[in-house]
């Protein structure tokens, strides 16, 4: 592995160690040129996976879409963040399981709409209104007598 410091082309891996539950390596090397210390991963190549959006356009998947819209609907909620992570990685989880090499936004925004209401209903309605684009405080009101007539 080159070092990243001076580029020299070998190095000695000081320790290795399983990361992301077992699906990646971290391994601590040490330059032999230089003797400075780096930080490397090894990680199983996937199989891209494309999302098609509303639009009909196309895109890679990226989880950190997903974290970072229950980040802002569990905004000020008590939900853990490692929570928000579980629920990411087992949809992810799901899809690339799925072997389906395009999935659609409407797809991905269900599986979470359906974590999300497990965990908290604030949350639940907060991303619902993004989600299902509520245009009026009716249709936000349907949504939350569906919650309740549901409870």
């Amino acid at each position: 592995m080159r070092c990243s410091f001076c580029g020299y082309e070998d190095s000695k891996v000081l320790d290795s160690r399983p990361v992301e539950e077992g699906r990646s390596i971290r391994r601590r090397r040490e330059c032999q040129r230089c003797g400075k210390r780096f930080t490397t991963y090894e990680r199983v190549e996937e199989m891209s996976l494309l999302v098609v959006k509303r639009d009909g356009s196309r895109e890679i998947f990226d989880k950190n879409k997903i974290l970072a819209g229950l980040v802002r609907a569990c905004d000020k909620r008590p939900v853990p963040m490692s929570t928000l992570e579980d629920m990411v990685s087992d949809i992810e989880k799901e899809l690339r399981n799925s072997m389906e090499k395009e999935v659609t936004a409407k797809q991905i925004g269900d599986m979470v709409m359906v974590r999300l209401r497990q965990v908290d209903d604030v949350a639940y309605v907060r991303f619902a209104s993004v989600y299902r684009k509520f245009e009026d405080i009716e249709t936000f009101m349907k949504e939350i007598h569906n919650m309740m007539s549901q409870k």
